[in-house]
């Protein structure tokens, strides 16, 4: 990698000169150096994305841009199908990607689960990319709001995609990690054709697959399930690892023509798909809510009881539902020490037509297997060129989508019973865009230097659509009826069991745009000194406008030492999903799993939310401030040297970046509770207490019938014991420093050797805690990813043979397991070793081998591994199953 520095490039002889690199972000300029930026560029090489163990470019990232972070997201939710990534430890959407220069469009996956960085946010999807197709990837590492628009507050991410117009590769690779499983395979191809004399098609195309690894213990509650004498539980009960990943399909497009000497047009695009299945959490057969979990009961009939003698039961559901007494209330769990259900009572209900318990078709329990299949697409076309004697232009257009349809299996939906289905199409999400570019620019001459004006419009749209499951995965069978008296209101939990379905009332589509203006100007006034201000006014449908600037000098001390600096604001709107999204996710809370709901703050629910929580406590409200949704704002600067000593080049750069009233899913609050305040507060009879709260299957049917509700707004939510929404709520200041040292030398006589150091070191503080933020959140926010970070990338060329080392290091960080800081894994910093070597069998064919972590480094053991089987720390940042070793074989030609 090379950083903000003239590149170590080969020239045209071939003898290992310096030539200086092109760098197209972060400038308007068609002919700037990364060496002469104002604001720090980092350059990745396609090789160096290439030459790594990982298929996955997120994963290779990380220890390629030392201030990029992404890890393996084992269980979460549709998180698992698209990974968030951090820059600069701030959310994933807070960081533009862009493909040539043009904006990508969005993922539709919101990362519900995203470890307190990254929770509800929805960035771009870049493992759709293929790492063969990309020329260079260039990182803006500062704000860029002003310059590109919403999201670049952390900074850009600008994937160059090839564009040789003769030439190719064919690759192939195979691996495995040291333990045996997680197996890979992955074959690429990569071709440039001319077209006539004036231009290229370059087509890239990738396929793989790669298979599940398993960290896992067994559970506590699992284990004593079998030390109990249940031959039916699974070892290990729950799997935490990464997920299948199948079909993995990539193809990517690059073309451009001269049509005259001054003018040319473009266009390029993508198709790709995936099918990810992952595991879930175990659902224990003695106290499942909803499924397993019964009422306290007699121990020698089953019946329901509140003596002194009463134990707890297996629920037992009434098939006939029109009688009381056909049933025992539950099978009490008197065998195996209490885990285990009593055999006389279970041979009854196993042998009545009308009566039914789970653990008749799940005597161990059941894990659900969640996952989904990705599709994603884009075209982008345009022209550019020169005109009037010097006006550069560039107009056009792109397209873009990203549909995810989701999966879960072997599971149930409880209420229907006996008659549920094991596996369900709960629906999905999709993300729409379309960006509609001109930028214009001229160089005008003064004095001495010049200065380069460059003007634009921009205009995109966005549509985010919710696909509803089929019926089965959010129906409400015979076994949910909402009252609360036995046996008729039973107690079973309805929808997809883990991830319930999306209803009717949850499906629809939203619309979001915004149009903008923009001025960039940059100075070359004399040869020492370099200029940059930039202003952009934006205008979105729903969150009204804003205007943001930039200011930046780059300042030549001599012609090895440089001084850079910036200013500027910066904004991210809402998405249209973030807006708008109705969902619910199955969560670990105070030791149990919990359906919870995030809606949209316009929702019936959501109003419910706000007037809950503004309302006075004397009202029964929590008397807190009423929750509003709109624009997150930033101020960041940045400062830096660069330099060349002797054969080092270097830079420094300190940023900082305040970011006011952050975009995010907030903490979540008692449904319940905000129920039984609107029943209070409309006058509706319930049985609301303190501690004594009924389930919301009932509240939902009582507000209904006093026509408080419409109860078919809340299909689906019967089981939610908390709820969410997006919301602004807190406020940040992230910190940090940026080193990179570039140097090549001769260390035999014969070879090239190129040595990279990158550290970097950030730091977030949580500066205003809003009062939907939980205290633990703050705390993965500010110690969720380490503060330190860094490698050493060593590569040597000598003849027919290649070589790589390098060591990566990953400080300390704090992980709250199950989002619950009372279960604290205070992580310990680790260094892992990366090795290749390869070589050059005939003219154009290399073989290789290498291993990623060479020397089997784990992360922290998790002490609370026992509650739900984690070996590890699931936000490890380089990921959890150790070693892994490669063979690639590649032709180029």
């Amino acid at each position: 990698m090379t950083v903000a520095t003239p590149a170590m490039a080969q020239d045209a002889n071939g003898d290992g000169a310096e030539a200086p690199r092109i760098i197209v972000t972060g400038t308007r300029q068609a002919d700037r150096s990364a060496a002469d930026t104002v604001a720090p560029v980092d350059i990745v090489s396609g090789a160096e994305l290439s030459n790594q163990a990982d298929n996955d470019i997120g994963n290779a990232l990380r220890i390629s841009v030392p201030s990029f972070n992404v890890s393996t997201q084992p269980i979460s939710d549709a998180a698992t199908l698209v990974r968030p990534a951090n820059l600069r430890g701030l959310s994933p959407d807070n960081t533009l990607v862009l493909v040539n220069g043009k904006r990508m469009h969005r993922a539709s996956v919101i990362a519900f689960l995203g470890g307190g960085i990254s929770d509800g946010s929805q960035g771009p999807d870049i493992s759709v990319i293929p790492s063969i197709a990309i020329k260079q990837l260039e990182v803006l590492r500062d704000g860029a709001s002003s310059q590109y628009g919403s999201d670049a507050i952390a900074g850009v991410l600008n994937f160059i995609l090839k564009d040789s117009a003769e030439g190719g590769e064919i690759s192939g690779k195979w691996g495995s990690t040291y333990e045996g499983d997680g197996d890979n395979y992955q074959i690429a191809a990569n071709i440039g054709l001319p077209i006539t004399d004036a231009g290229f098609l370059n087509l890239s195309m990738e396929y793989g697959e790669s298979d599940a690894t398993v960290r896992s213990v067994q559970r506590d509650d699992a284990a004593a399930l079998i030390a109990a004498g249940n031959t039916d539980v699974a070892d290990p009960a729950q799997i935490w690892g990464q997920p299948n990943v199948n079909d993995d399909f990539k193809f990517f497009a690059n073309f451009g023509l001269d049509v005259t000497e001054n003018v040319s047009i473009y266009a390029f695009g993508n198709y790709a798909e995936r099918n990810v299945d992952g595991g879930f959490f175990f659902r224990n057969p003695t106290n499942r809510a909803g499924v397993f979990e019964g009422p306290l009961v007699d121990p020698i009939t089953g019946a329901a009881s509140t003596a002194a003698n009463a134990v707890p039961s297996v629920l037992v559901g009434d098939m006939s539902n029109t009688t009381a007494g056909d049933c025992p209330a539950g099978i009490p769990l008197t065998a195996g020490g209490g885990l285990l259900p009593d055999p006389t009572v279970l041979a009854a209900v196993q042998a009545s037509a009308n009566c039914f318990s789970f653990v008749e078709m799940f005597p161990g329990g059941f894990t659900p297997r969640f996952g989904g299949d990705i599709e994603d697409y884009s075209i982008a076309a345009g022209v550019k060129g020169q005109l009037l004697g010097g006006l550069d232009f560039d107009l056009s257009y792109r397209n873009g989508r990203n549909k995810s349809t989701f999966m879960i299996r072997n599971t149930v939906n409880a209420s229907l019973g006996p008659n549920t289905p094991t596996e369900f199409n709960p629906g999905g999400y999709a993300q729409h865009e379309q960006v509609f570019n001109l930028n214009l620019g001229y160089e005008l001459p003064v004095g001495s230097g010049s200065v380069y004006v460059a003007a634009g419009a921009e205009h995109r749209n966005e549509k985010f659509t919710i696909t509803a499951g089929d019926p089965a995965s959010f129906e409400l069978g015979p076994l949910a009826q909402p009252t609360a008296a036995y046996p008729f209101g039973q107690g079973f939990s309805t929808s997809s069991n883990g991830f319930p379905g999306f209803a009717d009332n949850s499906a629809g589509s939203w619309k979001e745009d915004n149009t903008a203006v923009y001025l960039d100007v940059e100075a070359d006034l004399i040869d020492a000194l370099t200029l940059q201000g930039a202003v952009r006014y934006e205008d979105t449908k729903s969150f009204g406008n804003t205007t943001t600037w930039k200011a930046g000098a780059l300042y030549r001390v001599s012609d090895a030492f440089r001084l850079r600096g910036t200013y500027s604001t910066g904004f991210h709107v809402p998405t249209a999903g973030q807006a708008n999204v109705i969902n619910v996710t199955t969560q670990f809370s105070n030791g149990e799993l919990q359906d919870e709901g995030t809606f949209p703050l316009s929702s019936p629910a959501g109003l419910i939310a706000s007037d809950y929580i503004a309302d006075s406590v004397a009202n029964g409200g929590l008397g807190l401030a009423r929750p509003t949704l709109g624009p997150e704002k930033a101020d960041s600067f940045t400062l830096g040297i660069a330099g060349d000593v002797g054969a080092v080049s270097f830079t420094i750069d300190y940023f900082n970046i305040k970011l006011k009233d952050r975009i995010s899913r907030s903490s979540t609050i008692d449904f319940p509770a905000a129920l039984c305040y609107l029943a209070d507060r409309e006058g509706v009879t319930t049985s609301c207490a303190p501690g004594n709260t009924p389930p919301p299957a009932e509240l939902l049917t009582q507000l209904d019938a006093a026509g408080v509700i419409d109860r078919a707004d809340f299909t689906g939510f019967e089981d939610l014991v908390a709820f969410a929404f997006f919301n602004n709520d807190f406020d940040t200041r992230t910190q940090g420093i940026d080193f990179v040292a570039n140097t090549r030398f001769n260390l035999t006589e014969g070879g090239v050797t190129k040595a990279t150091l990158a550290v970097n070191y950030t730091k977030t503080d949580v500066t205003n805690l809003g009062a939907t933020i939980s205290s633990t959140r703050a705390r993965q926010l500010e110690e969720g990813l380490p503060r330190w970070k860094g490698f050493l990338n060593i590569t040597h060329e000598e003849g027919r043979v290649r070589g790589l080392l390098r060591a990566n290091y990953f400080g300390k960080y704090f992980e709250a397991h199950l989002e619950d800081d009372t279960l604290p894994i205070n992580a310990k910093a680790k260094l892992t070793v990366d090795a290749e070597l390869g070589y050059e069998v005939i003219d154009g064919l290399e073989i290789a081998a290498g291993a990623q972590n060479l020397f089997d480094t784990y992360p922290t053991l998790n002490p609370w591994s026992g509650i739900v089987g984690a070996k590890y720390g699931e936000r490890s940042p380089f990921g959890f199953s150790g070693g892994s070793y490669y063979v690639r074989a590649r032709f180029q030609f």
